[in-house]
């Protein structure tokens, strides 16, 4: 069966995850919408309708959402670490905020959200907790919702993690850090846009968490 050729509307489509989800939305016949603030535009993949707007104030593009469209939120700090605390409330869960509120607004059908894995972490407390309440943004819309929570991905500039394959690989055979080291396991940016794709193009369920382990076994579907 064919997917159906959904709509969608993305805020945070010219990062490191947007650009490359847009082109396969793209190549499977989705129209899609981003939302990018001026002078982002031709980062934008071609083919996509752009809408130039304030993430941060849902008042600017809530008429740009089109009816019944999948709602995509992928706006956040790029490279996150421990120092950046501040912009993960400035930045990460503003844009989360805007998002949901325009989200309710409009007559979506969907929201994905890419949040993170939540096993407590001594490090990434900050990020962790900006995601929760993102993630309690829009579960308070009461629109269908997919979460997906990821630790690091891998892929082109970010594969420096890959020197820590064989510490999770020992952590896995030791019974207490076995736990660890599945909740913050990598995965792909391949296994991350299949996962992507998979949500947009299913019909939604009401409630959809996808942690690490359901990331890795995601296969895009033809």
């Amino acid at each position: 069966m064919q997917p159906v050729k959904q709509e969608i509307f993305i805020v945070g489509g010219t990062g490191y995850i947007g650009k490359r989800f847009i082109s396969q939305l793209l190549e499977r016949g989705h129209p899609v919408t981003a939302l990018v603030r001026k002078g982002s535009e031709n980062k934008v993949p071609k083919g996509a309708r752009v809408v130039i707007g304030n993430p941060f104030d849902a008042n600017n593009f809530t008429g740009s959402i089109p009816p019944n469209a999948v709602f995509v939120q992928l706006l956040g700090v790029a490279h996150p670490s421990p120092k950046k605390a501040a912009s993960f409330i400035s930045i990460d869960l503003a844009s989360a905020k805007s998002s949901a509120e325009a989200a309710g607004r409009a007559r979506i059908s969907h929201i994905i959200y890419i949040s993170v894995a939540m096993e407590p972490s001594s490090v990434m407390q900050a990020y962790q907790e900006v995601r929760r309440q993102g993630e309690r943004l829009f579960r308070e819309t009461n629109i269908p919702y997919t979460y997906i929570r990821p630790w690091y991905v891998l892929g082109p500039g970010h594969y420096w993690p890959i020197i820590l394959l064989p510490f999770y690989a020992i952590a896995t055979l030791i019974p207490s850090l076995q736990k660890k080291a599945r909740a913050f396991g990598l995965v792909t940016i391949k296994q991350v846009l299949n996962t992507l794709i998979n949500a947009a193009e299913k019909i939604p369920q009401e409630i959809q968490i996808v942690e690490i382990a359901g990331i890795r076994k995601s296969v895009l579907q033809r």
